[in-house]
């Protein structure tokens, strides 16, 4: 599909591309690609004529796409952006330990570890072993199910012993998946991470972009590829129409917005040139058809109205509240993919073939 998708890109488009697609040293080029790659097809699926990398604009510069649909036209301007995490260094678990943990028989449970502090050796494995294999032995998984479903937070265990201080979480298997004997204990591995904001990535990618070419004449979208752990649309509500916050007084409360967004801050010269931004969470092969693309309306006066396609969900600022609206059509139609996809199984087993 990739191959199919690419060979639709104008004949001096490709070779740039292709380079990105295939480089082994950076994964935020391969994605970066993918990323343009897919809003290629979808605006050629939604019925759209595209022409790559046309120069636009009183700079003189390319934009990505310049988007013909019936007799409008506009501009759409992609940009790929990662969610940052700070190394973890000398807090990373030794991996004699994160092994013993993963040798614990939990047919019944994964468990999450979140590293609180790092001691200056490696913790007694025997004493840490027994204690969470106790821990996960008194617990019910159909029970834990049924608890979570009513919005009871998962069990938590914290160990802590020579300075190491650890919190593991229980997550029980699915019935189908218990008792396995191969199956690894750790479910999502221990980590001292530090994320960055995801209000402030956001921003800074429409502000990159944004102000890049001058006066387009033409509506302009910066589309976002927001590759984040747990991408959360308050993150992106904050970044282009302000953070809420809550207003105190006699008698009551009221809630507004800080003049801190992308449109709505007091220092957002030129910010009317960008007429909505497009996000889609976490795009990627395997989402494509899963994650519906979402076009955040400019609320500035001076801002050219954004084209809306079917397959585009939409949000706008009314006042204080976001104005939702579902999309018209699925978006793995205008890709021409099943809505399964991808197709087969996920993990075909291995057969093992006797020799005659």
């Amino acid at each position: 599909m990739i191959n199919k998708w690419w060979s639709r890109f104008p004949d001096h488009a490709q070779p740039g591309l292709l380079s990105r697609l295939r480089d082994r040293n950076s994964d935020t080029n391969v994605f970066s690609a993918l990323w343009e790659l897919y809003l290629h097809e979808m605006l050629l699926g939604s019925g759209c004529s595209v022409e790559v990398e046309q120069r636009t604009g009183t700079r003189g510069n390319r934009p990505d796409f310049l988007v013909t649909r019936d007799d409008e036209q506009f501009i759409v301007e992609a940009i790929w952006k990662v969610e940052k995490l700070g190394d973890a260094g000398s807090n990373a678990l030794p991996p004699q330990l994160t092994d013993a943990i993963d040798r614990l028989p939990s047919p019944n449970f994964f468990v999450s570890c979140k590293l609180h502090s790092a001691g200056s050796t490696t913790p007694p494995q025997k004493r840490l072993k027994a204690e969470l294999t106790n821990w996960l032995a008194s617990l019910d998984p159909d029970q834990v199910i049924a608890d979570y479903e009513r919005k009871v937070p998962l069990p938590k265990h914290t160990w802590q012993e020579a300075g190491w201080c650890l919190t593991f979480e229980a997550i029980p298997r699915s019935p189908g998946k218990r008792s396995d004997p191969s199956s690894r204990t750790i479910g999502i591995y221990p980590s001292a991470w530090m994320v960055e904001d995801g209000s402030e990535r956001v921003l800074d990618a429409v502000r990159k972009k944004g102000g890049k070419y001058g006066d387009l004449e033409l509506p302009f979208i910066v589309a976002v590829g927001h590759a984040a752990v747990f991408p959360e649309d308050e993150d992106i509500e904050s970044a282009l129409y302000g953070r809420t916050v809550e207003y105190a007084y006699a008698g009551g409360s009221t809630f507004g917005r800080l003049s801190d967004g992308y449109w709505t801050a007091a220092d957002n010269h030129g910010h009317s040139r960008v007429s909505g931004v497009l996000t889609v969470n976490n795009p990627a092969p395997w989402t494509w058809t899963k994650n519906t693309p979402v076009l955040w309306q400019s609320p500035n006066l001076n801002s050219l109205p954004a084209p809306v396609l079917s397959i585009w969900a939409t949000a706008q600022l009314a006042e204080v509240q976001i104005e939702r609206q579902p999309a018209l059509g699925p978006v793995h139609a205008a890709l021409g993919l099943p809505e399964r996809w991808p197709t087969g199984d996920a993990f075909p087993p291995r057969h093992q073939h006797s020799r005659e």
